[in-house]
């Protein structure tokens, strides 16, 4: 493929704006969870409805990405950009401004759109404008470090914007942050495209999309609804049907967003779901600790943040040596060294009593979760690339994303199903009265926020109960994906006797 750009080298105006725009994307997706318990609260979500303030900004981010690195092939890198700022912008006003859940999920939507044209095409940008592998390893790692830094930023900023005003100001900062990424690109921005034997796949597109969003719609609402109603069998039965239909689609297609070849690959197919269990882990935890902090025990926004913070930091003080161990290290180690760390941090949080909330008890835990994290995310593109043969590294790379995304999405989302079942089943017969009509009504959360004195006790140990729980199946994830690694994950024979070097990619 003859990449169609003018540069003769990455000018700094250029990663500036690359930077910026990969910030304000990351820097979405840390920005609701130290604010899951002013949400809930606010407008009286159940713990379903808050899974989905998440949810609804990753689902479109993992579906859309892999069709707008298509798109920025085809009609220019620097367009997507500007455009991805601009809608990120807008849909991060709409919840600045949100007055009920459901226009909140509608902005959280509408950002991840806009994050879902800024990832890919950032990073392409970077890459076609770096022919030299040492210029384009440094211009990759400044942009996997301005990720970092956005990750540690979005929940301080949230933390204190949320206590000092009212939570929505949390979204302000994303606001400015869009619209500057798009002002920036199109002033800074030398604009390159690919489209040598690029064709957008909507029949893929549209399938998996669907079948995603069917999925994870049934997931979610299914214990609130029940799991034998008609809208839930519903969306799963569609789910199914998608995602066959994206199966049959991809085999038909000429160029095919996704090789189902590659899936014949066992350690691909390996790293797949060792993606999938592992960031499934990684954000269901984080969930649970949002809201039993928040929600639960009703600590302000910003001591509620502050594991948070401290998780995301961890791969600032890690960057200079990770940079060695990803050049000296197998990925499927590094992985290993990964999970491993991530299983026993959430074991540990598990075992804490729903009363903890001293940072100095979290400090162990989420030490040990965010280096095991930033392992995770390091070596995940490589070993699943080093699996391939090269002429896929980019589709592998891409659907390793897809996977990626979509395990964050699915994590709030089956963690708060299992977590805020267990905690009603374990509120059987210790109600009575009103607080008994309102757990029916609205779940345990809205019991240990309303209810009387006693029924809020009853409430919180029963929520204590089930978020212990779904933090033990995040656990339990993260040490499958550890036995997937050391069993399956391999590198490709044929990149072994060429001595092929893959640069991993960070995010």
């Amino acid at each position: 493929m003859t990449e169609m750009t003018s540069l003769k080298r990455l000018d700094i105006g250029t990663l500036i704006a690359c930077c910026l725009a990969v910030a304000a994307a990351q820097m979405c997706i840390t920005v609701p969870s130290p604010i899951n318990g002013e949400i809930q609260a606010a407008f009286g979500a159940s713990g379903s409805q808050v899974a989905w303030v998440t949810s609804a900004f990753i689902l479109p981010t993992a579906i859309l990405e892999l069709n707008f690195g298509v798109v920025g092939d085809l009609f220019g890198r620097k367009r997507l950009l500007v455009l991805g700022g601009f809608v990120l912008a807008v849909g991060e006003l709409l919840n600045a401004t949100s007055q009920n859940v459901t226009m909140l999920w509608t902005g959280q939507a509408l950002a991840g759109i806009g994050a879902a044209a800024l990832f890919p095409s950032s990073l392409a940008v970077i890459a076609a404008a770096t022919p030299g592998e040492k210029d384009r390893a440094k211009a990759v790692s400044t942009w996997a470090l301005s990720i970092s830094i956005a990750s540690a930023v979005g929940p301080l900023s949230s933390g204190v914007l949320a206590t000092v005003a009212d939570f929505r100001w949390a979204f302000v900062p994303p606001v400015v942050l869009g619209l500057a990424v798009g002002v920036a690109s199109w002033f800074l921005v030398t604009d390159s495209k690919a489209p040598e034997g690029r064709t957008l796949d909507w029949p893929g597109q549209i399938t998996i999309a669907v079948g995603l969003t069917a999925l994870l719609w049934g997931i979610i609402e299914g214990g609130d609804r029940g799991w034998s109603s008609p809208e839930i069998v519903g969306a799963l039965v569609l789910a199914a049907l998608a995602l066959v239909g994206f199966v049959i689609a991809e085999k038909r297609s000429e160029s095919p967003m996704f090789n189902l070849d590659l899936l014949k690959i066992p350690s691909f197919a390996a790293a797949a779901v060792v993606a999938l269990a592992g960031m499934f882990g990684f954000i269901g935890t984080a969930y649970c600790v949002s809201i039993r902090l928040g929600a639960v025990m009703h600590l302000s926004a910003l001591r509620a943040g502050l594991p948070f913070v401290i998780l995301q930091l961890i791969p600032l003080l890690l960057a200079p040596v990770l940079s060695r161990m990803l050049t000296r290290i197998d990925a499927r180690w590094l992985l290993m060294g990964g999970l491993l760390p991530m299983a026993a941090g959430q074991f540990w949080i598990a075992a804490l009593p729903i009363t903890t909330t001293s940072l100095a008890a979290f400090l162990g835990p989420v030490l040990l979760l965010g280096v095991g994290f930033i392992c995770v995310v390091s070596s995940l593109t490589s070993a699943a690339v080093n699996a391939v043969p090269i002429r896929m590294t980019g589709m592998a790379s891409g659907a390793t994303s897809l996977v990626r995304e979509f395990g964050q999405g699915l994590g709030p989302a089956v963690i708060s199903t299992i977590a805020m079942s267990a905690a009603s089943s374990a509120l059987v017969g210790k109600l009575s009265g009103a607080d008994a009509g309102m757990e029916a009504a609205a779940g345990p959360l809205a019991v240990v926020n309303a209810g009387s004195d006693s029924a809020r006790a009853a409430a919180r140990t029963a929520l204590g109960h089930g978020m212990a729980l779904g933090v033990v199946i995040c656990g339990c994830a993260s040490l499958l994906g550890a036995l997937v690694t050391l069993l399956l994950v391999r590198r490709s024979p044929a990149r072994a006797e060429a001595g092929a070097a893959v640069q991993p990619a960070s995010a």
